[in-house]
């Protein structure tokens, strides 16, 4: 497969000299996907075994995991669009959701979703709220880029207990990427901060309970669908999102497995020991760190296996979570290409959020893991994923537990922060 390999950097070294050319520049995107659709084709007619090998364990992922896994949660939240509770979650969030991350209080329902949830819930959500013009596109694009998570029981279960053997690396891991995403939020809270925001549903005027229950029922209103039709066309909507997602994760399946075939992986692997230098990484995880620049989950995994330091090992799997891989980002491109949504900061964000992961681990890494050292692990949190009854209905308490809490939190500090701005202006007003 040397040969693979020998085209891909033919091609990429005739482009380094044409691109010197303002003519040829313009044609970057199309020569480079037509040199790695090119590559592809000939790594999978030299190896078909590998290339149906790895289709099938794309496939047989997607089936008896994310497809059981997330039905239900797109389901849910199409509901809750139609019915008009995310309209209502606007008006009463909005005091907290406008100070701290600068967009509408309706993305409070896509972060209590994206963060519980897992990827890519978040891209769908934002692009509903796009879509009814909850928010603007640079709202949309604030949104988009923290609260497109991963899972909680991914994190937990399958990285930190499946593929460390460590149940209590799950609270590090964890709570890095969490950390992380927040303050990935807050530093775009200043993204385009002079653009004009959007309006703020249910007006500013009377109780704020009420003005949520009006706009829900306003909202109810206009959307004027049947029970019936919007079960139905949120069933509908949902597996056609759940069909493009299982393709993808099938596709990067292909072609992480032609790469590392052809030797590209190590090949790349080789090059990139001089970043991870300069993070004071071990040069051993070069092919854990280009794995996971393509796929989260192959990623993980080479990192758990390599040979390097934990803390190393668990640092470049932090900042390989928060990265999320091509895979997700190519649902996430296909997610919002209806929309006027732009994907650049979307990829920007991953790649500050990524360094910031790394820094929080490192951070946490002495504090947290002697606090975490005699954690108990429930009994029925599963160490792999698998296709049960049980793992379904684990899934779907956990998460919803956790979104629940989330959003309950939300509130609470929603509520407190409009009780204090309220006094504050009375006692204001009274001394002027």
């Amino acid at each position: 497969m040397q040969w693979t390999i020998a085209i891909i950097l033919g091609c990429s070294v005739g482009w380094i000299v044409i691109s010197r050319c303002q003519l040829f520049r313009r044609y970057f995107a199309t020569f480079f996907l037509a040199t790695a659709g090119v590559a592809l084709a000939i790594s999978m007619i030299g190896a078909p075994d590998a290339a149906f090998a790895s289709a099938i364990d794309g496939l047989k992922v997607w089936w008896e995991i994310v497809f059981p896994a997330l039905l239900p949660f797109f389901i849910g939240s199409e509901l809750l669009m139609g019915l008009g509770v995310v309209n209502f979650m606007g008006v009463i969030l909005e005091p907290l959701m406008r100070p701290l991350f600068n967009v509408p209080g309706a993305g409070s329902f896509v972060m209590a979703m994206g963060l519980a949830s897992g990827y890519p819930i978040g891209a769908i959500l934002t692009r509903q709220l796009r879509q009814k013009e909850l928010c603007n596109r640079v709202e949309a694009e604030r949104l988009l880029s923290f609260c497109n998570t991963a899972d909680p029981l991914f994190m937990v279960g399958a990285v930190a207990i499946g593929m460390f053997s460590n149940a209590k690396l799950g609270a590090i891991i964890a709570i890095a990427h969490y950390v992380s995403s927040l303050l990935v939020g807050l530093c775009l809270r200043f993204y385009r901060r002079h653009e004009p925001a959007s309006e703020q549903i249910g007006g500013h005027q009377g109780n704020m309970l009420v003005r949520a229950l009006k706009e829900l029922y306003r909202a109810r209103k206009r959307d004027a669908r049947p029970l019936g039709q919007l079960l139905g066309d949120a069933v509908k909507n949902s597996v056609n999102s759940l069909l493009m997602i299982g393709g993808f994760i099938i596709l990067f399946s292909v072609i992480m497995r032609m790469a590392t075939v052809s030797g590209l992986v190590a090949l790349v692997g080789s090059t990139i020991n001089g970043l991870l230098a300069l993070f004071g990484l071990s040069p051993q995880l070069g092919n854990a760190a280009v794995s996971g620049i393509f796929e989260i989950t192959i990623g993980c995994n080479v990192a758990s296996q390599s040979v390097a330091p934990l803390m190393e090992q668990v640092i470049l799997t932090s900042a390989i979570i928060a990265w999320s891989g091509f895979s997700v980002h190519a649902q996430v491109a296909a997610i919002i290409n209806d929309t006027d949504i732009r994907l650049g900061p979307y990829l920007l964000a991953r790649i500050l959020q990524a360094v910031l992961a790394g820094g929080v681990t490192w951070l946490l890494w002495d504090k947290l893991s002697l606090v975490t050292e005699h954690v108990i692990q429930p009994v029925f949190l599963q160490s792999q994923q698998s296709a049960s009854l049980g793992f379904w209905w684990h899934r779907i308490t956990y998460v919803s537990l956790r979104a629940g809490l989330l959003f309950a939190v939300i509130l609470v500090l929603s509520l407190l922060y409009h009780t204090l701005s309220g006094l504050r202006l009375a006692i204001w007003r009274r001394r002027s």
